[in-house]
């Protein structure tokens, strides 16, 4: 058996969410970079393994290669059970995936680097308009995901509870990204607290941006 091969870039968000899940359960892995900014994503090697062109993807130890963040998160959270992504009830784990599916399919979609370098090669878009369409999207869906923490009595420290899962991965490395285009957090402070939380544990340290080998 082979070792677990992790395609990726420091500052891509979804990218984010695979390495929190790979620390969160103790599973060590190769660390491969592509520079998106850079196309190095579109070179042929890197398409040989994933023909979509995009990261993450992730080689597991037998040499199958899984793609889309969610899956591949899923996926570690069946072959490595503990700490559990999602809760044990249907319910539970219904509302753990709303929440993460709230920001993997309806924020990062339109505001991810292929949507915003679109936006300027095909419309012109400057640097301003394009911050301007990222905070939109984050505000259309943080605006009721905030009100859906707030009022829930399921949540706790964390999205779902006392025990970080899924939501929170994907809350996490949403967050991230906002800083960078000036998100204002004000309107948020539950997400804020919740993102705070997070923040103190080791595997969501080590996952960060800034902590990769990548890093600029």
């Amino acid at each position: 058996m082979g070792e677990i091969v992790l395609h990726n870039y420091f500052r891509s968000s979804t990218s984010y969410r695979v390495r929190i899940a790979l620390e969160m359960k103790g599973l060590g892995y190769a660390y491969v970079a592509h520079h998106l900014r850079h196309g190095e994503h579109r070179e042929p090697p890197y398409l040989a393994v994933n023909p979509q062109g995009l990261v993450p993807a992730l080689v597991w130890t037998d040499g199958h290669v899984l793609l889309q963040s969610l899956a591949i998160i899923e996926f570690l959270d069946e072959v490595a059970p503990e700490p559990p992504f999602l809760p044990a009830d249907p319910l539970g784990r219904a509302r753990v995936r709303m929440l993460a599916q709230m920001i993997a399919c309806d924020i990062h979609p339109v505001n991810n680097l292929r949507i915003l370098t679109s936006l300027r090669a095909l419309f012109g878009a400057s640097d301003a308009d394009v911050a301007n369409w990222f905070r939109h999207w984050v505000n259309e869906t943080f605006e009721p995901l905030e009100k859906i923490l707030a009022e829930s009595p399921e949540t706790g420290r964390f999205c779902h509870g006392d025990a970080p899962g899924l939501a929170d991965i994907c809350l996490v490395a949403q967050v991230a990204n906002n800083a960078r285009f000036d998100v204002d957090m004000t309107p948020y402070p539950v997400i804020s607290r919740i993102v705070a939380n997070c923040m103190e544990l080791p595997a969501f340290i080590k996952a960060a941006p800034k902590n990769q080998p990548d890093a600029e």
